[in-house]
């Protein structure tokens, strides 16, 4: 029997490969030729296609059907727990298109949330986040989200002190330019390696390594200041300063007392680039406080020596420093505190603007920060703008549900909560990305109906009570590629798609007919007929840029296209040092506002109008640390993305005892009586969870580390409660906002205690499919 194989290039966040297809079988993957260092972790696609928690058709929960299906209320409760039943396609989308119409009609489109998140798929006319919004915008509008997990309180302090984003979601000064000026680079929270496996969008390169050798060769000191000494390459000679979860600011206001108190600080760039310089050197020396941010003040909080925090300020003196900071160190009470002071810090040394010195942000937190400049311009379908739009921060969704009617301060604003009748949600898992995951399951259980799009049986859609069976990108066509990157790529559909899975363009697509708004939603335009508008989009932008690209047809033969690369290293906020009256920053004086007028004016007081610190409420040195005397660490996982592939081969063989493996240091198992592969119990005030432990020199004691992304699996504790099974972080993490100014996350505030699971453990259930019944 003769067998028949084809490839097809494809693209995923984790990196861009060719999918290998025998008889309509996919059977193996291999990596892109043009990537030096390509991500292993595309090897799980031929396992994952075809995962035993694969949803194949559309399916229902049980208690919905019997309650809100039938026109009865909804009860309350039965979400995460219920027994799904499979129906038909038409009977699927027959029920959310009479529950979008009830909503609508009897409490209006703001009771209709709209939710997703942006790592759904690499492909720009499959982006779950355009398409839902795109979707519910043409029947009326919903109520929506605005930034994000990974950087949602820089992204509101930022622009106030910058005029933009640019210092934390790129471009920042890059690579080419820091290795060639940079003399003394400073990474709070460390530029972890593991993290440049994702790229956003998808990437053909992987430069990490590339960059870490250079720098390893160079003349760039590097400084790790982390509880982790794993948050730098190890090709890097890094020196390690070891500091207490959540204590960064005070280091960061002790080393700017320092700088001062040396006469260090470039007044002449102070006084011509900066306002409110005046105001933040009163604070630093106590003028309202009487507390004076000096070494000794610092050493009590931070855990560091007087004579460290002396050596680290002085190591700053007289040379080109670039001052960064992970994504990971303003995801907590308080976070825009650190990034705010690094700014300050910064301009008191004159370093913003100079080829590879100043100020910026995410190096470590992802793939392609720092990369050249290469601005791919690719772009999917538009979200027509609904006047008068709610957006909620991200991270407040629990809150959304939980409190209809009460206020949600943020930026400077105050509007109330809608009473939320209907989640739409396509692209992303909140039950990876949010806090407090049982408080978020207790909110799940509010709205009278939930829809979900996934192509996995994940926490979310368990949750859920209509569950549409998507496409992975395998099983269509799309187009991809990254604006930190130079490659955009043909995702070329490989199989028929598995089971009755659709893409989340025909889902919507669908509706849209039904609803008989389909021509506002496709425009009558086919799949092909869509990328070919968009890679014509491509072309004509690169065209303006001297770079002709291949006509569609031969692009998609090709299976990518590579633009030039840029010319010379890029250096962030140069042209405003250049000419700080020809090139203003955004912000109300068109300066660097060390001290801001309009965040004064919000009348916040945990996050006035200049960098300050704040006291968290959960950390090493609060009362809270005598029940609780760990600080949790919960940073993004190596073997996966987020909680993506969760169920394959490389993410089970990371685990201990098919759990997360929680890291902590020797002292502290052993004042524990614990031995490395112990099930261990990790427990707070919030709830408590099952990991396995990993014993490691490599983390600072008092601190423990349990990576993200365990699909949720809350079991019953016997008595009532329910116990975290699988060595998720989030059912400890603490669900409020870093501040009312940005209302980011605020996971790395978390203390917990540790001991021995005595008991045997359940064995893991949420890696196979939920309880389901075939349709009558």
């Amino acid at each position: 029997m003769t067998t028949t194989s084809r490839k097809f290039q494809s693209l995923a966040h984790w990196g861009a490969f060719t999918a290998h297809v025998e008889d309509g079988r996919l059977v193996s993957v291999s990596p892109f030729a043009g990537d030096a260092q390509p991500n292993d972790l595309i090897d799980a696609w031929p396992e994952m296609v075809y995962a035993e928690n694969r949803i194949r058709r559309p399916s229902i929960r049980r208690g919905w059907l019997e309650t809100v299906g039938r026109g009865l209320p909804h009860p309350g409760f039965g979400r995460g727990d219920d027994t799904f039943v499979e129906v038909s396609w038409d009977e699927a989308l027959g029920h959310v298109q009479r529950e979008l119409e009830r909503v609508r009609s009897q409490y209006g489109n703001p009771s209709i949330f709209g939710g997703s998140y942006g790592w759904s798929s690499a492909g720009r006319l499959h982006h779950a986040r355009t398409l839902v919004h795109r979707f519910l915008a043409t029947i009326g509008g919903c109520t929506g989200q605005v930034t994000n997990y990974s950087y949602g309180a820089a992204m509101r302090l930022l622009p106030h002190v910058l005029g933009d984003m640019a210092a934390v979601a790129g471009p920042v000064t890059d690579w080419p330019a820091i290795l060639e000026n940079c003399e003394r680079f400073v990474a709070f929270g460390g530029i972890a390696g593991k993290n440049w496996k994702i790229h956003s969008g998808g990437g053909g390169l992987h430069p990490y390594g590339g960059w870490m050798d250079k720098a390893a060769q160079s003349g760039v000191s590097f400084v790790n200041i982390s509880p982790l000494k794993t948050d730098t390459a190890n090709v890097i000679e890094a020196e390690w300063i070891p500091i207490r979860p959540g204590t960064d600011m005070a280091l960061i206001l002790a080393t700017a007392w320092l700088v001062h108190a040396h006469g260090k600080t470039d007044m002449d760039f102070v006084n011509r680039y900066c306002v409110g310089f005046d105001r933040f050197l009163a604070y630093l020396q106590g003028a309202e406080d009487g507390i004076v941010k000096d070494p000794a003040w610092a050493s009590a909080i931070t855990g560091l020596s007087v004579e460290a925090i002396t050596g680290f300020a002085e190591s700053l003196f007289d040379r080109r420093v670039l001052l960064t900071a992970a994504w990971s160190l303003q995801r907590a009470e308080n976070g825009e505190q650190p990034y705010w002071g690094l700014v300050a810090l910064a301009a008191m040394l004159g370093q913003i603007g100079l080829p590879g010195g100043g100020v910026a942000f995410g190096y470590g937190s992802m793939n392609g920060m720092g990369a050249p400049l290469y601005d791919l311009p690719i772009s999917g379908m538009s979200v027509p703008k609904v006047p008068g739009e709610l957006k909620i921060p991200v991270a407040r969704i629990a809150d959304l549900l939980l409190r209809p009617g009460e206020p949600c301060e943020f930026d400077g604003k105050s509007f109330p909560y809608p009473d939320t009748r209907l989640v739409y949600w396509a692209g992303g898992n909140p039950f990876h990305h949010h806090q407090d995951l049982f408080r978020l399951r207790e909110a799940f259980q509010r709205p009278d109906t939930i829809v979900v799009h996934e192509p996995w049986w994940t926490a979310t859609a368990r949750h859920a009570d209509i569950v549409l069976p998507a496409t992975t990108p395998l099983e269509r066509n799309d187009i991809g590629g990254s604006s930190r990157d130079p490659y955009l790529f043909a995702m070329q559909k490989a199989i028929e798609p598995v089971g009755e899975a659709r893409g989340d363009f025909e889902i919507f697509s669908a509706l849209a007919d039904r609803m008989g708004v389909g021509a506002a939603f496709h425009e009558n335009r086919s799949e092909e007929e869509w990328l070919r508008v968009i890679y014509g989009r491509f072309a004509s932008k690169m065209a303006e840029r001297g770079f002709n690209p291949p006509d569609f047809d031969a692009f998609w033969e090709a299976g990518h296209v590579r633009i030039p690369d840029p010319e010379g290293g890029f250096n962030l906020y140069e042209p405003f040092r250049e000419d700080p009256v020809a090139h203003p920053l955004a912000t109300p004086s068109g300066k660097v506002e060390i001290y801001s007028e309009t965040v004064a004016g919000f009348g916040y007081s945990e996050c006035p109008g200049l960098p300050v610190w704040r006291e968290p409420t959960e950390w090493l040195g609060s009362e809270l640390a005598e029940r609780y005397p760990l600080h949790m660490i919960s940073n993004q996982p190596e073997d996966k993305l987020h909680g993506q592939m969760d169920a394959s081969a490389p993410s089970r063989r990371n685990k201990v005892r098919d759990r997360t493996g929680l890291v902590m240091n020797p002292a502290d198992a052993a004042a524990r009586g614990l031995a490395d592969g112990d099930v261990v119990r990790v427990f707070n005030d919030r709830g408590l969870c099952l990991a396995g432990l990993r014993i490691s020199e490599l983390i600072m004691p008092g601190v423990v580390c349990l990576p993200t992304g365990a699909t949720f699996n809350p079991i019953s504790d016997g008595a009532g409660g329910l116990i975290e099974n699988h060595g998720n972080p989030n059912a400890l993490t603490k669900d409020i906002g870093t501040s009312r100014l940005g209302q980011g996350p605020s996971a790395q505030t978390c203390l917990v205690e540790v001991a021995r699971h005595e008991q045997e453990a359940v064995p893991i259930t949420v890696l196979a499919q939920p309880p389901i019944e075939a349709a009558a």
